[in-house]
């Protein structure tokens, strides 16, 4: 596919972005997440890697020169862009200089790495939470085991999961097709794959072609199906990773959007947007009628408790903040990994085995975890502030499509 060539004053400064990540990228195994630039400058990076330090003095120079960079003409998107560059290069730096030893706390850390802090919970919230749940589980006792017992009559069998995730992921993109132009030829594949510590992930390609997988570790509750089914495809991953190649590398030229640094602000941006996604494809009656009629038949559960699980299920989602304290309190040393573990087991109502696999996750992505979270509470309450509430679905759309096929930063949905 031709990619027409960039011809404005910060063409040199993305072609330095685009190199530094990959650099980052030979020090960090995760930090490339995605790249479908031109070949010859990744294998001009690997083969001749500079060391963090370079790395480092390379991106000063860069931050210095975006920061004069500063042109009042250029249009929105052209402002857009240039915030864009010059928060994508701070947090590199900031990623550079955990990697050659600096520390940094949770809150910090998430602030360097993703331009935004998460709120502090203590205890007595989630207590409070999950006195809630608990007054709609059934039987007595402690509420994280019946909880978890109530949880298993909603598992989708393993023999019935691929016909449950692909009915969700068609419906997904049906839905997000009436509101949004998907790319012609766009399209993914799904594995289903084991021994990782995340529950989904989306490996973009390029050309509009996504390879997602699906963790089959432990059993997966039917809520799930319509979750990763959005979040990771439609109108989620694919589709924002799609339009910015489409919109920004292929129709501008714009070469910093060839390639996706994992730890960076960008990440804020298409987690938030991946989860608010849910809700836009699957406003809360209309899931409920699909899963009643699809989902709950196709994975053998019983229909008429659809309602029942959903109640319970929004009053867990209260609770997701909860994952982000036991990360600020493990990753800052305040508690160990056993004791994160029983933080989930309680406040984040995890089996104890997926507990501890979370832990993982907290020790490969650190204050990743924000994203998820925080990530879309910032896009929801940008999206409303602008006008595009529950009864204007039109403008909840259009301003959501925005989102993901433009430069965006978090600091400017505060």
């Amino acid at each position: 596919m031709h990619t027409p060539h960039d011809t404005s004053f910060l063409a040199p400064s993305a072609e330095e972005y685009v190199r530094l990540v990959l650099a980052v990228g030979i020090h960090d195994a995760d930090y490339v997440d995605a790249y479908y630039g031109p070949p010859a400058w990744k294998a001009e990076t690997t083969t001749a890697p500079p060391s963090l330090e370079t790395i480092e003095e390379r991106a000063r120079k860069l931050l210095a020169s975006l920061e004069a960079d500063g042109d009042p003409a250029a249009e929105d998107i052209g402002k857009l862009r240039l915030r864009y560059l010059l928060g994508q290069t701070r947090s590199l730096m900031a990623r550079v200089q955990m990697l050659r030893g600096r520390k940094f706390s949770f809150d910090e850390e998430s602030r360097a790495l993703y331009d935004a802090v998460a709120p502090t919970h203590t205890e007595d919230v989630f207590e409070g939470l999950l006195e809630d749940v608990g007054a709609l589980l059934p039987g007595a006792g402690d509420i994280p085991e019946r909880f978890e017992a109530h949880k298993m009559d909603f598992m989708i069998p393993r023999d019935r999961l691929d016909r449950v995730f692909s009915a969700a992921i068609a419906e997904g993109r049906a839905r997000s097709a009436e509101h949004v132009a998907l790319p012609a030829g766009e399209q993914f594949s799904v594995e289903y794959v084991t021994g990782k510590p995340w529950s989904g992930y989306n490996w973009y390609k390029g050309n509009g072609c996504s390879l997602i997988q699906m963790n089959v570790d432990f059993p997966i509750s039917i809520d799930r199906a319509v979750d990763l089914a959005c979040h990771e495809g439609y109108p989620g991953h694919h589709v924002y990773n799609s339009l910015l190649e489409q919109n920004l590398v292929r129709t501008r030229g714009w070469m910093e959007f060839s390639v996706y640094a994992l730890f960076s602000p960008q990440s804020l941006i298409a987690e938030g947007t991946a989860n608010f996604g849910i809700d836009m494809a699957f406003p809360e009656h209309e899931r409920l009628v699909f899963e009643r009629d699809v989902l709950f038949p196709l994975a053998g559960l019983d229909r008429d408790r659809v309602e029942q699980y959903y109640r319970i299920h929004g009053l867990v989602q209260r609770m997701a903040y909860a994952g982000n304290e036991a990360a600020r309190r493990y990753l800052n040393g305040v508690i160990s990994r056993q004791d994160a573990a029983r933080w989930l087991v309680r406040y984040a109502l995890m089996s104890p085995d997926r507990a501890m696999q979370r832990t993982q996750f907290f020790d490969a992505y650190r204050s990743y975890v924000i994203n998820y979270n925080l990530g879309q509470d910032m896009v929801k309450r940008y999206i409303e502030a602008q006008g595009g509430t529950t009864d204007r679905p039109s403008k909840r759309w259009a301003l959501f499509t925005h989102l993901i096929s433009t430069p965006q930063v978090p600091s400017l949905l505060a």
